[in-house]
């Protein structure tokens, strides 16, 4: 018995060996790199019909000329310039400003399951809404690493959309962030605000990102002071005070499709208890919804207009809440390019979580009714002259790096926005937030050189800004081959086992994904 048991532990010992051994070998094991397109000096897109993105109307039979990163002309007449420009058929094709993604979050593995993925479906900039403390975090990015893959951009040595403002951690008070961080991150009081804005300022973040729990007053000191050293709040509407209060003091925009459903409805009080206001959340949803109050929620639209306020409302995130239950949903074919660490620890429990929800009920779940009622909230605040951003929020449950986006622009023209308007919700509109329409937005001359070439017109049916013939970004051409090249490398990798050692890591060695998953 005894030389069994000795056996067995020498067995299972050089099992854990073994195991071990695979698991540091599939850490450190290289992971390959994408090479950007050959650059050219000049490049010209010949016989190409440019869409007006503010108009709405259509420049047929154009010439662009693109220098460097820039676009030089546009024209009717053929331009002619040296034999060693690139020369690309616009023939029958459409021209727009490449698009922007203003709701995502990027992380360290997003160089191989993210920026491909952007570039391949014609988004040239996003905007990411996460960050880092005062250390560097082994899953999370912060500005460093955003501002120097912006730096490589510029060098063309790395193939990585343009990273438009750049955010904070997110702020939701002290649950939110490690025991031994610096105290003034857990915004506990008001006079820890100075500090935390002081050190955003010197990471060059643009704006704080605000979440649900920040404490009232603390709040209301972050807004009136973040001015002062050249930062802005965006993020969740805060729980503990009301939207009108939140746009009154200056936050410039507002994340997700449920900030009205929050604040009009009877009882929207109880919301703002910082003891329950989840709960009180999870069982009234049916009673928010039937209860909206669309005469207060256009006084609060019309209140955002004034103060220039805009909303990204991330109906995927909602879309995903209403049909996590409908296998045609869940079945979806760029799974692919999801690590299967994420769809197994992340997105399935999500998935599990809202499916028995939706099911507890026949016919139209609770969640179905919310996102409708979402949707049609967004057509009302766009009416009353609320700006729209377009945001899919990478990386939640069924958001895809890239393909979300134009899911996205389909809900919002579903909702009520006309096609122009869809496409301006991802091109001019974030342009103009992000104070950047000398450089972006348009296809103009003067303006840099991030376009994407449709084979269909977007006017017509938005659907078509998927029709992508190819994307030019900082004046570089990827063009269908190189398009389907940055697909597979992700797939690729998704798929790969050492990248889902490494990914599962990095998230275990996380202490930000550590304390956010407790909370």
């Amino acid at each position: 018995m005894k030389k069994k048991l000795i056996y067995f532990t020498k067995v299972v010992f050089a099992i854990i060996i073994v195991a071990i051994a695979i698991i540091i070998t599939a850490y450190l094991w290289p992971t390959s790199k994408l090479q950007t397109p050959i650059v050219f000096e000049r490049t010209i897109i010949e016989n190409v019909n440019v869409v007006d993105v503010i108009t709405g109307g259509v420049a047929t039979n154009q010439f662009v000329l693109i220098e460097q990163s820039r676009i030089k002309n546009i024209d009717t007449t053929q331009i002619t310039v040296s034999d060693d420009a690139l020369i690309i058929d616009g023939t029958g094709k459409y021209l727009i400003p490449g698009l922007w993604d203003m709701h995502t979050h990027s992380n360290q593995h997003s160089e191989w399951l993210h920026h491909p993925l952007y570039i391949a479906n014609g988004i040239t900039g996003v905007r990411d809404m996460s960050g880092q403390l005062n250390e560097k975090d082994s899953y999370w990015v912060g500005s460093k690493e955003r501002l120097q893959w912006n730096k490589e951009l510029e060098n063309n040595t790395r193939v990585t959309p343009r990273y438009v403002l750049q955010s904070s951690y997110q702020m939701d008070g002290e649950k939110a962030i490690p025991e031994d961080a610096q105290n003034f991150f857990k915004l506990q009081n008001p006079s820890q605000v100075d500090s935390l804005l002081q050190f955003y300022k010197n990471e060059k973040v643009d704006f704080i990102k605000v979440y649900q729990q920040l404490p009232k007053d603390t709040y209301k000191t972050l807004a009136l002071k973040a001015p002062r050293y050249g930062l802005h709040l965006a993020g969740h509407k805060p729980m503990f005070l009301s939207l009108e209060e939140a746009v009154n003091l200056g936050q410039r925009s507002f994340e997700h499709g449920r900030i009205f459903m929050y604040e009009c409805f009877p009882e929207a009080d109880n919301l703002k208890n910082p003891t329950n206001w989840k709960q009180y959340f999870s069982k009234s949803k049916a009673k928010i919804v039937q209860q909206f109050d669309s005469v207060q929620a256009k006084t609060l639209m019309r209140l955002m207009q004034q103060e220039k306020a805009y909303w990204t409302p991330t109906l995927q995130t909602l879309k995903f809440e209403a049909n996590a239950h409908k296998n045609e949903f869940t079945d979806n074919e760029n799974l692919k390019y999801v690590t299967k660490v994420r769809k197994r620890l992340w997105w399935k429990y999500d998935t599990d979580h809202n499916k028995e929800k939706n099911l507890e009920r026949k016919g139209i779940s609770v969640s179905e009714q919310f996102f409708e009622a979402s949707k049609k909230q967004v057509a009302m605040a766009h009416s009353m002259g609320v700006p729209i951003m377009a945001g899919s929020d990478v990386t939640d449950s069924y958001v895809f790096a890239g393909f979300s986006l134009h899911d996205e622009l389909y809900e919002i023209n579903s909702a009520g926005l006309t096609n122009l308007e869809a496409l301006q919700s991802a091109t001019i509109v974030p342009a103009a937030y992000a104070n950047a329409v000398e450089d972006y937005g348009t296809v103009e001359i003067g303006k840099k050189a991030d376009l994407v070439l449709l084979n269909k017109n977007p006017l017509y049916d938005i659907k078509n800004t998927k029709s992508i013939k190819g994307v030019l970004l900082n004046g570089v051409y990827y063009d269908e081959e190189k398009l389907i090249e940055l697909k597979a490398f992700t797939a690729s990798a998704a798929g790969s086992f050492h990248f889902n050692v490494k990914t599962f890591l990095s998230l275990l060695n996380s202490p930000l994904i550590r304390v956010q998953f407790a909370d």
